[in-house]
């Protein structure tokens, strides 16, 4: 099962690269993060470690948290982007 898991974070990693990636670069970064997720597992599949707990959870995490934050962060602009292309303004200005 943890083989399925590795193959699915490679799969999800390589469609935000190639198809959605000219769409927006925060997909080229979104891609390679899952493919990161997908040689994580991959590793834990593969090895006797485990790198969910410990030092390794604790890299796990640190690395997970920080994308979460820069994905949220390039939300937040694409959003904003969008409506101040509404409403015709500059990102950032409250009508």
């Amino acid at each position: 099962m943890r083989y399925l898991y590795s193959a699915m974070w490679f799969a999800a990693g390589l469609i935000l690269i190639f198809r959605l990636g000219r769409e927006n670069r925060i997909f080229y970064i979104a891609g390679t993060f899952f493919l990161f997720l997908g040689g994580w597992w991959l590793a834990f599949a593969a090895g006797a470690a485990n790198l969910f707990a410990g030092v390794w959870g604790w890299v796990y995490r640190i690395i997970t948290a920080a994308a979460l934050v820069i994905f949220c962060f390039a939300y937040y602009k694409e959003t904003q982007k969008k409506k101040a292309e509404e409403t015709g303004g500059k990102p950032g200005e409250d009508e």
